[in-house]
C-alpha cells in the first residue's frame, strides 16, 4: 500500500504537466511565409523576374512567434550553375511586420549585398532550365548590428543562436 501513494501522486504530476504543456503546444503555432503570387513549388511570374519588371514579389508572414524583435529573409536559388545564388538579403524587419508588398522594402529594415553586387531584390534569371527559389523568413530574438553592405553569409553568422522560428516557401522559374 505504500507504494501506491508515490504512484498515485506521480501520476496525478504527469497527468497535471501533459495538460500544461498540451495546452501550450495548442497555443503555439507555425511560422509562415507565402505570396499571394505564387503557391509553394508554383510558377514565379514573369513580372517578378529579370524578363519582367524585376521587382520583390508580395509576401506575407504569419504566426510570428512571442519575444522575436526582428525578422530576417534570404531568397536564394540553389540551382545555379556556380553555386546557390543570392538574391535578396533583408533583416532587422519589425516583428510586426506581416505583409511585405510587391516592389517595397518593410521600414525600417536593412538591405544586404546579394549575389548581383546590388543591396536590392534580384529576381529570378536562370540561365537554363527550371531554378528553385527559396523565400526564407526567421524571426529573431535580436535586431542585429551589422553593417548595410553585408552578405547573406554575414547574416547566417549574426543569426547564430537568435532564430526562435523560421519558415520557407519555393518558387519556380523558367526562360
Amino acid at each position: 500500500m505504500r507504494y501506491r501513494i508515490p504512484f498515485v501522486s506521480l501520476m496525478a504530476v504527469l497527468v497535471f504537466l501533459s495538460g500544461a504543456v498540451g495546452k501550450e503546444v495548442a497555443e503555439m503555432s507555425t511560422l509562415t511565409i507565402t505570396s499571394p503570387v505564387f503557391k509553394d513549388n508554383g510558377n514565379i511570374p514573369k513580372q517578378y523576374t529579370c524578363d519582367g519588371k524585376d521587382v520583390n514579389p508580395p509576401l506575407v508572414i504569419e504566426n510570428i512567434p512571442r519575444g522575436a524583435k526582428s525578422l530576417a529573409l534570404i531568397v536564394d536559388d540553389p540551382d545555379a550553375p556556380m553555386g546557390i545564388w543570392v538574391h535578396w538579403v533583408v533583416w532587422n524587419m519589425d516583428p510586426g511586420t506581416s505583409q511585405i508588398k510587391e516592389n517595397s522594402v518593410p521600414p525600417g529594415a536593412i538591405q544586404g549585398r546579394n549575389d548581383f553586387r546590388k543591396t536590392s531584390y534580384g529576381g529570378p534569371c536562370p540561365p537554363s532550365g527550371t531554378h528553385r527559389y527559396f523565400f526564407k523568413v526567421y524571426a529573431l530574438d535580436t535586431v542585429l548590428t551589422i553593417a548595410g553592405n553585408s552578405t547573406k553569409r554575414d547574416l547566417e553568422r549574426a543569426m547564430q543562436g537568435h532564430i526562435l522560428a523560421e519558415a520557407q516557401t519555393v518558387g519556380l522559374y523558367k526562360r
